[in-house]
């Protein structure tokens, strides 16, 4: 079976071969960047394009980073300077850049279906970074691959637990459908104006409400950004309400498998969602994430151009 993807914009359609085959490749990739050149010819003659219509660092750097590493000319596309600020749609953008002959877009935007609906107006791939309150799969590949690289243990044998804003979290989606594909049991845990009941029909999710119920048996627990800029007081009544009970914590990974390890996509509010010492001690996958970032990104966009031929 073929594992070159045509578009990575959720995870529907892709086959588990192909998620495998990017955590090999991304074994590959982290090695290059072990190399005192930390480059490789993979992409040589490819232009990456990176489009974000909302703020972010360490997602497009990650990108960008991961297309030098291969040698792709890389275009960095921002709304604030850029033709879109006058009233150019988005649709004429893409064309604009078709013509500049781009080969792959890595695309964020407030709105979601936007990824998918521009795959309708180019010949060149799509990597969706995040889309209204959807997918953004190349964090939930880097969290899988951090776990499985750390552990070593099967999906089949863990239960992951994600715990926190669910409701806002782009991040709790994408990682819910990758994690239950490779195996995994998940479960989602916060307050309920946090967890909407409408999660539950995901594949292979349960709800829980009771942060200690949540916690038996946890293999991975995964503490999300308390997403303040997004938050009423109808949400939440305070921080402090939320630190005390949901918290992620050494005295509330009692009930956890013995050898649960912590995880967060960052950026993190430190003694909030997740106590700073916890976040930087032993458990902690923290500081992996964020290494893997670049070799999944690398792996993705290897995945999706080398070897690309018309549709």
């Amino acid at each position: 079976m073929s594992t070159q993807l045509e578009h990575l914009i959720d995870f529907d359609g892709v086959p588990i071969e192909t998620i495998h085959a990017i955590f090999e490749t991304t074994e590959v990739m982290a090695q290059v960047l072990e190399r005192p050149v930390k480059r490789v010819p993979a992409l040589q003659g490819f232009t990456v394009a990176t489009l974000f219509f909302e703020d972010s660092t360490r997602t497009r750097l990650s990108f960008e980073r991961a297309a030098r590493a291969q040698s792709a000319d890389v275009m960095t596309f921002a709304r604030g300077g850029s033709s879109a600020s006058k009233g150019e749609s988005l649709r004429d953008t893409v064309a604009t850049l078709d013509a500049l002959h781009v080969d792959a877009y890595v695309v964020r935007h407030p709105a979601a279906g936007v990824p998918r609906q521009m795959a309708q107006w180019t010949k060149a791939r799509i990597v969706n970074a995040g889309d209204g309150r959807r997918a953004p799969p190349t964090q939930a590949l880097l969290d899988a691959y951090t776990y499985r690289q750390a552990t070593g243990r099967a999906f089949e044998d863990t239960r992951l637990v994600i715990i926190g804003d669910v409701a806002h979290s782009r991040v709790a989606r994408s990682n819910a459908s990758l994690w239950h594909a490779l195996g995994a049991e998940v479960v989602l845990c916060g307050p309920p104006t946090l967890v909407p009941p409408a999660l539950a029909a995901l594949p292979g999710v349960r709800i829980e409400t009771q942060l200690d119920v949540a916690m038996e048996g946890a293999h991975a627990v995964m503490a999300l950004r308390i997403q303040r800029e997004r938050l009423t007081s109808a949400r939440l009544a305070s921080l402090a309400a939320y630190t005390a009970q949901y918290q992620v914590n050494e005295e509330r990974l009692a009930g956890a498998a013995e050898d649960v390890v912590v995880m967060h996509p960052g950026p993190l509010n430190r003694d909030v969602e997740i106590d700073g010492a916890l976040a930087d001690g032993p458990r902690s996958l923290i500081t992996k994430q964020v290494a893997n970032g670049v070799p999944v990104r690398m792996a993705v966009l290897y995945h999706l151009l080398v070897g690309k031929g018309s549709r």
